[in-house]
This record gives structure tokens, C-alpha cells and sequence, in this order.
């Protein structure tokens, strides 16, 4: 009976004043649903932005590195063995490009529940020709269906179909760049010459743009077997393997354990991307610190009003602590007006939200870099929402504590006899 009649008297004091909490209710209400909308909207950027890049980078890449050999003939003489020898110039050591025994090393990776599929891929140096004009290249040649699985390979080509490279043979894939040069249309024939001097016909199966300009500009795509006929190799030959974890932040310590069980070098995705994670985080960062600052706002007008509450119900107070009424009743009865404002504000702010959100995913995104991206990016996280209503319902009983605080304290006597 006592939690009613406290329940009726914060309903009362609520309605008396309902301008007071009409602003109080739309403060939160505001704040969450701008919180919401900013960190979706902020968290689909990151995802759009760090995808033209994280999308298309392996976890962990295996090769063969170029490097000095560590062991020069000087260091053999064992003349010199007490010596420190001091070497400039030195060459690199003729080391093979191919990986030794790639399926196996494929196999084995495949096998590991940590990875979450292998695509093997070959590397040709070529030169377009345009007239007399000559073009460098880089050509992949890649697992078709790993490629799409693993990388959204198909998400960044456009005007054809990716399977045609592994439907049709001697097809290619060319960067959006390199064909605006080469004013190249779907069904052309162009010619590379590879570094070796051989020469090949390849048909133009569809465009890929990544949205970076510079990969654009080189970058094209066979299949496999394609690539492997450019550099004139075997179907056994692999000059790289891409790998793709469960959990991305293993990747650092998987790189050096697979580097030493196959004895190839690794490179991890956050040593090669380092700097594209750490404007992820800073975006990530401002986002949440100004949903907050949003969300402290509001609960600091909440304080203020029911601060101008307390002094305009003072004969209010007064008579309930005179009819027996404790400080404590008195504390949660301001307590419940606050949680109404967080409560009530945080659950209307979570459906404004939603709808701020909807309305940002239906804005037209028309960017030449970004061809297969329409709309702007909205990450619908749940949350976000639920960040929002807590902090939110946190942020307001607070701001009802201390005002309730002071009004249980309040001697009943003092403001009679000052009336």
C-alpha cells in the first residue's frame, strides 16, 4: 500500500508541472536517439572504410620474402671466425618464389580450427600495351569461390560476373583504373606481355574497384590456373598463400607459429593495416565521447529541475513529513520522478533512433570510388541501444539522488515556521 501511495504522489508532483517534464522527457529522449543514430551511422563508416581495405587483406599472408642471405662466404673461412666482419653491398640470396610443398601447407591449414579457409594465389608482373604506350600491371590469379568467400571479391565487381574466370579460361577481371585508360568494355580482347617476354590474349569478363585509386590502377584478376599459365608454371605452383581467421586479433601469434612450422615468412593483418585499426578506434572513440556528453547533458537538466522542484514543493514536502511520511519515503518519491524521465525518455529515444537511423540508410550514397555502395552505411547494432538506455537510466537516477537526497533531509518545522 505504502509503494502505491508513493507511486500516486510522484504521478501527482509529475502532472503538476507538465512543461517541466515534457523538456525533462524530451532532454533524454533526444540525447539517446542521437546517440544511437551517431554511433550506427559512425560504426557502418568504420565498417565501410576499413572493408576497401581489412575486406581485401588476408589475416595472415604466407610467402617467400626477398632478403640479404644471412650467411656470407667471409663468415665460412674460419680464419675470420674471431673477427667482425664488416659486409656492404650484399645481394639478395636467390631464394624461390614458389612455396615448397603448397598443398600440403594448405591442407594442414585447412585442418586447423583456428583459420577459416586458405586461398592460394599467384602474382604476375605484365605490361598493358596502349598504343606505344606501356602500362605496368599486377596481375592475381586466385581461387575464384575462395576469393569470393573469404574476401567479398564479388561485392567489388561490377558490370560482369566474377565466375566467369573460373567459366571461361583466359578471362580477366580489370581494375577500373587500368580500363578507363585503356577505354576497355566487356568483351574486349587486350594483350599482356609478362616480365619473361611472353605474350597472351585475355578477355575482359567484368571490371573490380576496390575504391583505392592506386590499386585500381594496376590491379586485375584471373583465375588460378590463368595466373599460373602467365608466369608459365606448373598447376602446382603458389607464390602465395592468404589465410582467414575465426578471430582476427589472433593473427599476430598465429603469423609467428605458422612461421616457424613451415619455415615461410608471415605477415599479419595488424602489422601490414596498422594504421587504418587505429583510425577505426579514434572514430569509435569521439562517437561514444559525444553520445555521452549528450546523454550527461540531459541528466544535468533533469538535476536542475527537480532541484526548482524541491524549492517550489517545499509546503508539499513539509505536509507529507508532518503526516508521517519518513525522509526516506520523501527520497524515493523524487527518486521515482527521476527514473520516469530516464526510464520513459530512454525508451521513446531508442524508437527515435531507430527511426533517425532508417532515415540515414535511405540517403542516396553516389560515390565513383564506392560503385556497389547506394545508400549511406548504418550499423544496426543492438548495442548501441542498449548502452544508450542504461547510461541513460544511470545517468538520470543520479541526477534524481541528489535532489531526493536533499529533500529527506528537509526539517518540515523550519519551512511551517518560515510561512
Amino acid at each position: 500500500m505504502k509503494v502505491k501511495h508513493l507511486t500516486e504522489i510522484a504521478r501527482a508532483l509529475l502532472l503538476a508541472r507538465p512543461k517541466q517534464t515534457l523538456v525533462a522527457a524530451i532532454g533524454v529522449t533526444f540525447s539517446v536517439a542521437f546517440f544511437i543514430s551517431l554511433l550506427g551511422f559512425m560504426e557502418g563508416l568504420n565498417k565501410l572504410l576499413d572493408g576497401l581495405v581489412l575486406n581485401r587483406t588476408p589475416h595472415i599472408r604466407m610467402y617467400n620474402d626477398i632478403r640479404p642471405s644471412t650467411r656470407q662466404p667471409v663468415d665460412m673461412d674460419t680464419a675470420y671466425q674471431s673477427y667482425y666482419n664488416f659486409i656492404s653491398s650484399i645481394k639478395p640470396a636467390n631464394a624461390r618464389k614458389e612455396i615448397y610443398n603448397a598443398a600440403a601447407i594448405i591442407q594442414n591449414l585447412n585442418a586447423d580450427q583456428r583459420v577459416l579457409g586458405v586461398v592460394p594465389k599467384v602474382t604476375a608482373q605484365v605490361f598493358y600495351y596502349l598504343g606505344n604506350i606501356e602500362l605496368n600491371g599486377v596481375i592475381n590469379g586466385v581461387d575464384v569461390n575462395q576469393e569470393a568467400r573469404l574476401f567479398n571479391f564479388k561485392d567489388y565487381v561490377f558490370d560482369g560476373d566474377y565466375m566467369d574466370l573460373k567459366n571461361r579460361t583466359n578471362s580477366i577481371i580489370l581494375g577500373r583504373g587500368l580500363a578507363d585508360k585503356m577505354l576497355a568494355v566487356k568483351g574486349d580482347l587486350i594483350k599482356v606481355t609478362t616480365t619473361g617476354g611472353e605474350q597472351f590474349s585475355l578477355k575482359v569478363a567484368g571490371f573490380f574497384q576496390s575504391g583505392i585509386v592506386e590499386l585500381d590502377n594496376i590491379q586485375s584478376y584471373v583465375s588460378l590456373a590463368t595466373g599460373q599459365k602467365l608466369l608459365g608454371e606448373s598447376n602446382n605452383f603458389i607464390s602465395d598463400i592468404q589465410i582467414k581467421l575465426r578471430h582476427m586479433d589472433q593473427a599476430p601469434a598465429l603469423a609467428l607459429e605458422y612461421e616457424q612450422l613451415f619455415g615461410l615468412d608471415a605477415e599479419d593483418i595488424q602489422t601490414a593495416n596498422a594504421q587504418f585499426e587505429t583510425g577505426s578506434s579514434a572514430r569509435t572513440i569521439i562517437s561514444y565521447a559525444v553520445g555521452i556528453i549528450l546523454l550527461t547533458v540531459a541528466g544535468f537538466g533533469i538535476y536542475n529541475i527537480l532541484n526548482m522542484m524541491i524549492y517550489e514543493k517545499m509546503d508539499t514536502i513539509a505536509i507529507l513529513k508532518a503526516t508521517g511520511f519518513a525522509g526516506s519515503d520523501v527520497k524515493k518519491i523524487f527518486i521515482v520522478i527521476s527514473l520516469s524521465f530516464g526510464i520513459g525518455g530512454a525508451i521513446a529515444g531508442a524508437l527515435l533512433g531507430l527511426f533517425f537511423s532508417a532515415i540515414i540508410d535511405a540517403i542516396p550514397f553516389n560515390s565513383a570510388a564506392l560503385p556497389t555502395v547506394d545508400t549511406y552505411p548504418v550499423n544496426y547494432g543492438l548495442q548501441y541501444y542498449a548502452i544508450a538506455v542504461i547510461f541513460a537510466v544511470v545517468t538520470t537516477y543520479f541526477a534524481g539522488w541528489f535532489p531526493a537526497r536533499k529533500a529527506s533531509i528537509i526539517d518540515p518545522v523550519e519551512i511551517i515556521r518560515g510561512k
